[in-house]
C-alpha cells in the first residue's frame, strides 16, 4: 500500500516533468537572452523615486531581469543600497518573479493560456496596489531604518547573482546577440538560472506529485469551498498565498502545485494569488528580516499579502466578465504518456539545445564563474 502510493507520487511527478521540460528549457534560454541583451548596470540611477515613471521602469526592468525569488530579493536590496527608491526596488522585485517569460510558458504548458494571461495582467495590477499601499502606510522613518539595516550587508541567498546582473555590459544589444561572446554569456546565464532554480522546481514537482497522488479530491473541494461558487471566488485569493507560504517552494516551482490545486477545486483567482505568493514564503520572510529589519519584514508581509489578494480578486472579476475563466478544470497533471507526440519532439529539441549551451558553458569558464558567483557579490 505504502509502496504503491510512493510509486504513484513519483510517477505523477515524472509525468509533469516530461510535460513541462521543453517549456522550462526554452523559457530559461529566452530568459538568458534577455539577461544578456538588457543592461541593468544603472538601475539605481533609473529608479530615483516612486513616481509613475520610475515604477514603470522598475516593472519593465524586472520583466527583463527574470530572476528566481531569492535572486530577485537580493537584486532589489542591492539596487536599494546603491540609491534606488525603496518602493521602486520592491516593484522591480515583484516584476522579476511574476512577469517573466519562463513562468508564462510553464503556465500555458501545464494549465492553458488563461493562466498565462492572468499572470501578465495581474502582475501590473498587483504592483499598482502595492505602490498605493506603500504611499498610504510606509513612513519615511521606516524606510530610513531599512536602509540602515541594508547597509550592514548581511547575506541572504543568491548574492552573487545580484552582483553579476548589475554589472555593466559592453556593446549594443545587437552586438551582444550576434557575437560569439554573446552566446557564451547566454550559456552562462542559462546555467546560472538552472543552478538557482532546480531545487525549487524539483521540490515543487515532488510536492505536487505527492499531493496529487495521495490527497483525495474531496479534501481539496472542502478546503476551497467548491460547493459554494460565490464564496469560493473570494476565499481562493485569501487562502492561495497562505498555501504558498506553507509550501516553501518559490518562483516557477509553484506552478506544478498550482495545477494540482486547480484540479482540486481552488478558484481561478486563488491560483493567481498562489503563484503571486512566492515572495512571502518563510525563508524569504527571514531574508527580509536580515535585509531590512524585523519591523519592515512584517510590513512587507502585510502589504505584499494584501496586494496579492486584491490583485487576484481583480483578475478573477475581470476574466469572469470577459469569459476567460476556463469552464473545465483541465491541467496536464499526470496525463503525459511518454509517447511519440509533439511533447516528445519538443523535449528532444530542447534537450539538444540545452546540451549545446551546457557544452559551451563548460568550455568557456562557466564553472569558474559559477564558483565566483557563489562566493558573493562584487560591488561595481
Amino acid at each position: 500500500m505504502i509502496l504503491h502510493a510512493i510509486v504513484a507520487a513519483f510517477h505523477l511527478a515524472a509525468a509533469m516533468t516530461w510535460e513541462i521540460l521543453w517549456g522550462l528549457i526554452f523559457g530559461f534560454a529566452l530568459s538568458a537572452m534577455v539577461d544578456v541583451l538588457v543592461s541593468k548596470a544603472e538601475l539605481q540611477r533609473l529608479l530615483p523615486d516612486a513616481s509613475p515613471r520610475s515604477i514603470t521602469r522598475a516593472s519593465l526592468l524586472g520583466c527583463a531581469s527574470s530572476s528566481c525569488s531569492y535572486a530577485a530579493v537580493a537584486i532589489a536590496r542591492s539596487i536599494f543600497r546603491k540609491g534606488a527608491d525603496f518602493t521602486a526596488a520592491m516593484a522591480f522585485q515583484f516584476a522579476s518573479t511574476n512577469l517573466v517569460i519562463e513562468l508564462g510558458v510553464l503556465l500555458v504548458a501545464l494549465m492553458g493560456w488563461s493562466f498565462g494571461a492572468a499572470e501578465f495582467v495581474g502582475g501590473p495590477i498587483m504592483i499598482v496596489i502595492l505602490v498605493v499601499l506603500f504611499r498610504l502606510f510606509l513612513r519615511p522613518s521606516r524606510v530610513s531604518a531599512a536602509r540602515d539595516q541594508a547597509e550592514k550587508g548581511l547575506r541572504g541567498k543568491m548574492e552573487g547573482h545580484a552582483g553579476m546582473v548589475t554589472m555593466a555590459k559592453q556593446g549594443s544589444w545587437r552586438e551582444r546577440l550576434t557575437a560569439g561572446e554573446g552566446w557564451t554569456s547566454i550559456s552562462h546565464y542559462f546555467a546560472m538560472n538552472w543552478s538557482m532554480l532546480w531545487k525549487d522546481i524539483a521540490a515543487g514537482l515532488l510536492i505536487s506529485g505527492t499531493l496529487g497522488a495521495l490527497v483525495p479530491k474531496e479534501f481539496w473541494q472542502g478546503l476551497f469551498l467548491a460547493g459554494h461558487p460565490v464564496l469560493s471566488r473570494f476565499w481562493g485569493p485569501v487562502i492561495g498565498p497562505l498555501i504558498a507560504v506553507a509550501s516553501f517552494t518559490c518562483s516557477i516551482g509553484n506552478v506544478p502545485l498550482a495545477a494540482v490545486l486547480w484540479k482540486g477545486g481552488i478558484s481561478f483567482g486563488g491560483v493567481v494569488a498562489f503563484i503571486f505568493g512566492d515572495l512571502i514564503i518563510l525563508p524569504i520572510l527571514n531574508i527580509y528580516r536580515k535585509y531590512y529589519g524585523p519591523r519592515m519584514s512584517l510590513f512587507l508581509l502585510g502589504t505584499f499579502y494584501g496586494a496579492m489578494v486584491l490583485a487576484a480578486l481583480a483578475v478573477e472579476g475581470l476574466f469572469g466578465v470577459l469569459g476567460w475563466i476556463p469552464s473545465v478544470r483541465h491541467a496536464n497533471v499526470g496525463q503525459a504518456a511518454f509517447t511519440w507526440n509533439y511533447t516528445t519532439w519538443l523535449n528532444i529539441a530542447a534537450l539538444v539545445f540545452a546540451g549545446w549551451l551546457y557544452a559551451r558553458y563548460r568550455r568557456t569558464g562557466g564553472p569558474a564563474m559559477m564558483k565566483a558567483m557563489k562566493e558573493g557579490p562584487h560591488e561595481h
